[in-house]
């Protein structure tokens, strides 16, 4: 999905929501929003926005002296979600469709994103997500590809959100046992998405599913820039679940039966790429 002009003035207020989350004063948000404008000409419209928005936040990076922008709002995304955690549990074990549960929660989770206008409160998100409609619904198709499939990749988004990914993985596990899981997350970090150094070597993920730095720095998986180990595992899954907009916006050319998108539309490009609305709930398989 390339850029379009409305994606330059998002990836511009982006710019505004550093200053402001990292309570920058004045005079330093002023440098990171000149240095932002500046990079707007630069911007093509042969790629997708998280290929344009990349440089920005690595130049913001350098900038602050700081790799990782975002750790603080990471972290405090993770500990959100684990407070959840007992609750999410809770929904799935009563439920008679344990996956398309566990599948509808880990979409509640994509609400979690720095990048984008959209405001949110994750428990109310959660607990919409249980009873309304998705505005396109293959979540039963994606459950009978994960109940034949023998090598599943599941491609992270954002941090706090992979929490409520772990548990989707963990109801996947005991549905499928003999399915290989292979969690992507970027290679190094990038706004508020998970990356290898996020996953420590305790983390229950570890249990359930195999985490693979997928060799990419853009906050959306490019196949073109993923590791040989990632692109391997990539091109030989039976099922690949892909979270998020900016994985979405990366791979909506990408046409296999075996890819499935699950996430919230939170703005206009995308809400028009998939013929939604903000807001929509998604779940869709990348051929239908």
């Amino acid at each position: 999905m390339h850029i379009e002009p409305d994606c330059i003035a998002c990836i511009f207020n982006q710019a505004l929501r550093v200053t402001k989350a990292l309570d920058l004063s004045h005079e330093a948000s002023k440098k990171l929003l000149d240095e932002a404008a500046c990079m707007l000409p630069g911007f093509s419209l042969k790629l997708t926005p998280p290929q344009n928005a990349t440089p920005m936040y690595e130049r913001f990076a350098e900038m602050l002296g700081r790799e990782d922008i975002y750790a603080e709002k990471k972290r405090e995304a993770i500990e959100k979600a684990l407070s959840l955690l007992p609750y999410c549990r809770k929904q799935i074990e009563e439920s008679e469709t344990a996956l398309i549960t566990a599948a509808r929660i880990a979409v509640a989770g994509n609400v979690i994103d720095l990048a984008s206008e959209y405001v949110y409160d994750l428990e109310e998100e959660i607990a919409n997500v249980l009873q309304i409609p998705f505005a396109i619904d293959h979540l039963q198709m994606l459950g009978e590809a994960i109940m034949k499939a023998r090598k599943i990749v599941y491609l992270a988004d954002n941090a706090g959100e992979n929490i409520f990914d772990r548990l989707f993985i963990e109801t996947i596990k005991a549905h499928a046992p003999g399915a290989e899981i292979f969690y992507f997350v970027r290679s190094r970090p990038i706004i508020n998405d998970i990356s290898y150094r996020d996953i420590a070597p305790d983390d229950p993920i570890h249990r359930v599913a195999t985490v693979v730095d997928s060799g990419v720095t853009t906050p959306g998986l490019l196949p073109e820039a993923m590791s040989e180990e990632a692109g391997k595992h990539f091109r030989s899954a039976d099922t690949i679940i892909s979270k998020g907009m900016g994985n979405y916006e990366c791979l909506s050319d990408y046409k296999e039966s075996s890819l499935y998108y699950l996430l919230k539309v939170k703005c206009q490009v995308v809400a028009r790429s998939l013929k939604l609305s903000p807001g929509d709930l998604v779940c869709k398989n990348a051929l239908k």
